[in-house]
């Protein structure tokens, strides 16, 4: 996020908070996950390939009996999502959609073809969410955005661990969006999350807090 705590700016344009090597330590982290998880908004806005870029950590994925990348998995409401959107048709690892219950029949007929469609529960369930990716072998997933889904993952007690990456500027415009929107978060002053690294990659500063006794294990 921006030093103001944005992930992005008002415009079409996608904005670009990391560096490259921070984008390599990301997919680091990509290569030794189960699973990637996006909203819905950004597989739209961003087309998003979510592969692990690095041959050598593709080639060790491989090595260890996986695919070369892990597999993809996005949320929707509305099933508003494009057939042909990278999330898709790149890479050979499967996709999945968890969808509200009501939009099931409509997310199988437009997105069969290309993933399987799963029901996320009516309204939509993140915790039935994750629960379903275990019984799929999923023991890591990762995270990605956008904001509603930080802050649904969030306000749930559902993650583990949060890194968090500040580039060094200002986006200064409320219309953007922000890291997480409005919420009832699990820490707050009278619970202060536990930050256990603090590093510098070039221009950019990473931090990592443990979110759950799931993460010392």
């Amino acid at each position: 996020m921006s030093i103001d705590g944005y992930v992005d700016t008002p415009d079409d344009e996608r904005l670009l908070l990391s560096n490259d090597a921070d984008f390599d330590r990301v997919d680091e982290v990509r290569a030794g996950c189960d699973a990637i998880l996006v909203g819905a908004a950004t597989v739209r806005q961003d087309n998003p390939r979510l592969l692990v870029r690095d041959e050598t950590r593709r080639k060790a994925r491989v090595e260890r009996g996986e695919q070369p990348d892990p597999v993809k998995v996005t949320v929707t409401n509305s099933c508003d999502l494009d057939p042909d959107a990278r999330f898709f048709t790149l890479g050979e690892a499967d996709k999945l959609v968890y969808c509200v219950s009501s939009a099931l029949p409509n997310a199988r007929h437009k997105l069969g073809r290309v993933a399987t469609v799963i029901d996320g529960g009516d309204p939509l369930d993140l915790g039935q969410v994750t629960a379903d990716l275990h019984t799929r072998g999923i023991r890591r997933l990762m995270v990605e955005g956008g904001g509603m889904i930080h802050t649904g993952f969030l306000t749930a007690g559902l993650a583990d661990e949060l890194q968090l990456v500040v580039a060094p500027f200002f986006v200064g415009d409320s219309r953007a969006p922000r890291f997480v929107g409005d919420g009832t978060f699990p820490w707050g002053p009278r619970r202060r999350a536990d930050l256990t690294e603090v590093r510098q990659i070039g221009d950019v500063v990473l931090l990592r807090y443990a979110l759950s006794d799931r993460y010392r294990a």
